[in-house]
C-alpha cells in the first residue's frame, strides 16, 4: 500500500476534533487504503481494536437495509467509556445515510470519519443537516511525486511520459510495474464502475452511449474552453442527437463524480470571475486515453496543462483560467497570500514561441509571481521577473 502521507496527515489534524471528517475522491484514488492506514497509525499510537468500527458499504458483509440499522449495528459495537472511531468508507450506499451519520456525530466519544467517491456526499440535505459539522478532505490520484517514488527508475523524462499516459491511480502505477497489459482492463472496469454505480444508477441515466459520448469530447477538449451548447451542437453534428439540458446534466454528474473538474475564468485587471466558457480537466489521465485511444496523444500540451492543473490543486490553491485583455494565461492559483500565474508550453526554444508565451504573463501589470513551465530541458530562466522552470523539476520540487 502506497503511503498517502498528506492525507494521512491531514486527518491526524482533525483526530477527535468536533467535526466529521469526509474524505472525497474517485473511485480507485485510494481513499480506502488511506483509512487503513490511519486505523494502523492510531493502534500504533495506543488505540486498541475495540475502539475502532470499520465498515466498508461495498462489502457485501455489512448488507444493511437502511440507515436506521446501519446505526444500530454500530451503537451495538460501541463502549462509551472510550473515545471511539467509526469509520464508514462508500458511505452513499446507504439511502439517508446522513440521518446516522448526524445521530453519531451528536453523541460523546464518537469520533466519525466517512467517505464517498461522489460530491453528491456534500451536496442537498447532507449539507443542510451536517452544516458547520464536517470538513471535507478531497483526495486526488498520486502526484508525480508520490509516482516517481513508486519506481526504482531516476529517468524522469520516460517516468513522466508514463504518467501523462497512464496519471496517478494507485492500481495503474502497481500494474504499470507488473503488468502494463492490464492496464485497459484495470481502466475498464474504473469506468464501469463510475459510470455506472456513481453516474447512470443515481441520476437516472439509461443512454450508456450519449453519455460516453459527451464524456469523449470533454475529455478530448481539456484545456480548450466548452459550452453545453458546443457540446450539443457538435454531437448532433456527428449524427448523436442531443439537447443542452441533457448534456448540463451529464456535465454535472461528471463533475459529481469527480470524473472532471471545472476551471472558472478570472479577469485578472478586473479581478472579478467570468460566467462563461469554462475549462474542464480529466482526473484520470489512463481513463482519457482509455476512451479516445491513439487520439489521447494528439495534444501533449493540453495534456501537460492538465497535469499543472491537478498538482495546483494539490499544493491548495483555487484554480482558474486567467483572462487579460485578450490573451489568456492558463492559470491563476489563488490562496490567502494572494496570486500566482502560470503558463504551460511545450517548449519554448523558437523565440517567436517564447515570445507569444511571454506575453500574457507582461500584460498582467502587478507584482504577483509568475512563472513558465515548459518541458525544455534548459537551465532555469528568468525574463524580467517571468520564472521559467523544467515542468518535471517543478512537479518533484526541485
Amino acid at each position: 500500500m502506497m503511503p498517502r502521507t498528506e492525507y494521512i496527515e491531514k486527518l491526524k489534524t482533525w483526530k477527535d476534533e468536533d467535526v466529521i471528517k469526509v474524505v472525497t475522491g474517485i473511485s480507485g484514488c485510494g481513499k480506502s487504503t488511506l483509512v487503513n492506514q490511519f486505523i494502523q497509525w492510531l493502534k500504533s499510537n495506543g488505540v486498541d481494536d475495540s475502539q475502532i468500527i470499520m465498515i466498508n458499504l461495498e462489502d457485501v458483509t455489512f448488507s444493511f437495509k437502511d440507515y436506521i440499522e446501519l446505526h444500530n449495528y454500530i451503537i451495538s459495537k460501541l463502549d462509551l467509556s472510550k473515545k471511539n472511531y467509526v469509520f464508514l468508507d462508500e458511505i452513499q450506499n446507504i439511502k439517508d445515510f446522513q440521518k446516522a451519520v448526524d445521530s453519531l456525530y451528536i453523541k460523546n466519544n464518537i469520533d466519525v470519519y466517512i467517505t464517498g467517491s461522489n460530491a453528491y456526499l456534500l451536496s442537498g440535505s447532507l449539507a443542510t443537516l451536517l452544516s458547520g459539522r464536517y470538513i471535507e478532505i478531497k483526495m486526488l490520484p498520486l502526484s508525480f511525486k508520490k509516482f516517481v517514488s513508486s519506481f526504482d527508475s531516476n529517468n524522469y523524462y520516460e517516468l513522466f511520459l508514463n504518467y501523462m499516459k497512464f496519471g496517478g491511480l494507485p492500481g495503474c502505477v502497481n500494474l504499470l510495474k507488473s503488468n502494463p497489459n492490464g492496464i485497459d482492463i484495470y481502466m475498464d472496469a474504473i469506468f464501469s464502475t463510475v459510470v455506472y454505480k456513481d453516474i447512470m444508477m443515481r441520476n437516472n441515466i439509461t443512454d450508456k452511449l450519449l453519455l460516453e459520448s459527451v464524456l469523449k469530447f470533454i475529455y478530448d477538449s481539456i484545456g480548450s474552453p466548452i459550452s453545453t451548447k458546443k457540446i450539443s451542437n457538435s454531437l448532433t453534428s456527428k449524427g448523436t442527437l442531443t439537447s443542452n439540458h441533457t448534456v448540463e446534466n451529464y456535465l454535472n454528474a461528471f463533475l459529481e463524480s469527480f470524473l472532471i473538474y471545472k476551471a472558472e475564468r478570472f479577469d485578472v485587471k478586473g479581478k472579478k470571475l467570468l460566467s462563461r466558457d469554462y475549462k474542464y480537466y480529466a482526473a484520470l489521465a489512463g481513463l482519457r486515453s482509455y476512451l479516445l485511444g491513439k487520439k489521447s496523444d494528439c495534444d501533449l500540451g493540453h495534456i501537460l496543462e492538465n497535469i499543472v492543473y491537478f498538482e495546483l490543486l494539490r499544493r491548495s490553491y483555487k484554480v482558474y483560467v486567467g483572462k487579460v485583455d485578450d490573451l489568456e494565461i492558463d492559470f491563476v492559483a489563488k490562496n490567502r497570500d494572494g496570486l500566482k500565474y502560470y503558463h504551460v508550453a511545450l517548449s519554448v526554444r523558437d523565440e517567436n514561441v517564447l515570445a507569444r508565451e511571454l506575453k500574457s504573463l507582461q500584460k498582467t501589470n502587478d507584482h504577483y509571481p509568475k512563472t513558465l513551465l515548459t518541458l525544455d530541458m534548459d537551465l532555469e530562466a528568468d525574463y524580467d521577473g517571468i520564472t521559467k522552470i523544467n515542468v518535471i523539476d517543478w512537479l518533484l520540487d526541485k
